[in-house]
């Protein structure tokens, strides 16, 4: 894979293997890391007799005579230790060294210079100490070339890595094969576009900066949802011509929506069930359902995939197929096909549900309708989904951080409250309504933004306004996060006019759901505009979803 100037993805490396995930980085620290523009080895090899087109390395490993090699030695350590004696780190050095610390990967440079000279240099990095560094390649480990591969290879064995798990990057030819010839993952940093086009390597780019882009895809992605600009980009290399989708793919688009006839359309969903053990057939029912009630349609017709882990029981499979039979009854809905495995592929059971529903044309929700100056409404409270499973998960923790076991029990009941439907079915039918999105993995605050970027519009919402249930904020309280990024299904987002909205207040409410305005639409554009207690306050931002602090 290579980059350009712009640090945009311009070709593969003509592989089908996708590479290991990056663990260490190893910088050739001259010609990468530090500002060594006006260095000059001329002298240097003049004063010690040292053919130009040799390296220095080399000329001194090739000395046959010990004394007159001691000497060539102690005048290239005097001379490396004046050179460097002033050597900065280039300005971008320290963000991208902190960048990469942040991400927990281990650090490494090769030098042609000595180990004293290395370490010395070592310590103008203001931000790290040598502890930081996990491995140094310096002259002693190098043989007969200033890259030689074999010393690469045993520095990486020494971190007990897979070579591959390595992204060695350098800044010419020759060291870039040895880093290809040692195993790892090369990048060529060619800032002057000065190297030849054939330079075989898996990624050039321009700017040190992109190295962050490199490792942030080349690394193990936390557990939850792909981050939403890594889903733009991937769905960016389709095309999406088909004039019978309504619906493509997209941030926030929880839903296929498919023409099936003159009238009548198709909408699609589906979504695993990944974070509950307990309950996770109502769980694989309701949460494919509640996206297809978002659209204005009624779900109709449901496949699942159940896969389990070694040591599963029939009486516990039958417990969850149970579940999946009482649900869909419930909710008129037929579960029409699917398969059931047991694999070592999983550790605790997973149920991966494809749902399937209709909707006439003209009363299709899409979130492209939403306009400056709809109300922003929220059902329920947040976090209904994520208090629920806390408490069904970790009631232990929650007893002995002081929780008593009453208050646990009505929190694990909150898993009655997950579905959508009844709500959404009431929105659907009221002429103002323009969007629905039903609150998910990473709670409101991604649930909003996933909105905002859907309808094409800037939210501002109030949350001063958000309704928090006691028993969540209790929760969030005594387990260190935050409500707002705790995933919440059972809360409803509708947006509709404003002359529409109290009238639909009023009439949901009127079934027993709460339901708040917590905010309006404002101008196309993305994003969310904050404000607590009327003044503009940052809105959270989470990359995971804050229960996978907790498994």
């Amino acid at each position: 894979m290579i980059m350009d100037k712009a640090n945009n993805w311009m070709d593969s490396s003509g592989t089908t293997d996708a590479p290991l995930p990056i663990e260490a980085v190893l910088f050739h620290l001259e010609a990468t890391l530090l500002q060594l523009d006006d260095l000059d080895r001329t002298n240097l090899k003049r004063t010690i007799g040292c053919p130009a087109e040799v390296a220095v390395t080399a000329f001194l490993r090739s000395l046959p005579d010990p004394k007159r090699k001691k000497q060539v030695l102690i005048e290239l350590e005097a001379w490396e230790m004046r050179a460097y004696a002033s050597a900065q780190p280039r300005a971008e050095t320290d963000d991208i060294l902190n960048y990469l610390r942040s991400k927990d990967i281990r650090l490494g440079v090769l030098s042609p210079s000595g180990l004293k000279t290395v370490q010395r240099t070592l310590q103008n990095f203001k931000s790290l100490r040598s502890t930081d560094w996990a491995v140094i390649i310096s002259r002693e480990d190098l043989a007969n070339h200033p890259t030689d591969a074999h010393a690469i290879r045993r520095a990486v064995q020494n971190l007990q890595l897979d070579p591959r798990q390595v992204l060695a990057v350098g800044a010419h030819g020759p060291e870039i094969e040895a880093f290809r010839m040692a195993g790892a993952q090369t990048v060529l940093l060619d800032r002057s576009h000065a190297e030849p086009a054939g330079t075989e390597n898996d990624y050039r780019i321009s700017r040190l900066q992109a190295l962050k882009k490199i490792v942030r895809m080349g690394t193990a992605l936390p557990t939850g949802k792909l981050p939403n600009d890594l889903l733009r980009e991937f769905l960016g290399q389709f095309v999406f011509d088909d004039p019978s989708v309504l619906i493509n793919p997209g941030i926030g688009e929880d839903t296929a929506a498919v023409d099936v006839g003159a009238e009548e359309v198709l909408v699609l969903k589906s979504d695993p069930i990944t974070f509950a053990t307990d309950s996770i057939g109502q769980y694989a029912v309701l949460i494919n359902a509640n996206d297809i009630a978002t659209s204005g349609a009624r779900p109709r017709w449901l496949l699942t995939t159940l896969l389990f882990p070694f040591g599963i029981t029939a009486f516990q499979i039958r417990q969850v197929v149970y579940e999946l039979k009482e649900f869909c009854q419930r909710w008129d809905i037929t579960l029409c096909g699917g398969h059931t495995e047991i694999t070592d592929a999983v550790r605790r059971p997973v149920i991966a549900g494809m749902m399937a529903g209709t909707v006439a044309k003209s009363d299709l929700i899409d979130k492209r309708n939403m306009a400056p100056g709809d109300r922003v409404l929220l059902t329920k409270g947040v976090a209904v989904e994520g208090t629920a499973i806390i408490a069904r998960e970790f009631g232990d923790k929650l007893q002995s951080l002081g929780m008593p076991q009453a208050e646990i029990d009505i929190c694990r009941n909150f898993l009655a409250h997950i579905s959508i439907i009844a709500e959404a079915r009431i929105a659907a039918r009221m002429p103002g309504t323009s969007a629905m999105h039903d609150v998910t993995e990473g709670g409101l605050a991604t649930a909003l933004e996933e909105l905002s970027i859907a309808g094409g519009h800037r939210i501002q919402i109030h949350l001063d306004r958000i309704p928090i249930l006691p028993e969540t904020r209790k929760i969030c309280r005594l387990l260190d996060i935050n409500p707002l990024g705790l995933i919440g299904s059972g809360s409803l987002l509708i947006c509709c006019r404003q002359e529409g909205c109290e009238n639909l207040i009023r009439t949901i409410s009127a079934t027993g759901t709460e339901i708040t305005c917590i905010g309006e639409v404002r101008g196309e554009g993305r994003g969310i505009e904050a404000l607590q207690n009327n003044e503009k306050v940052v809105w959270p931002c989470f990359e995971v979803d804050e229960i996978t602090h907790l498994f």
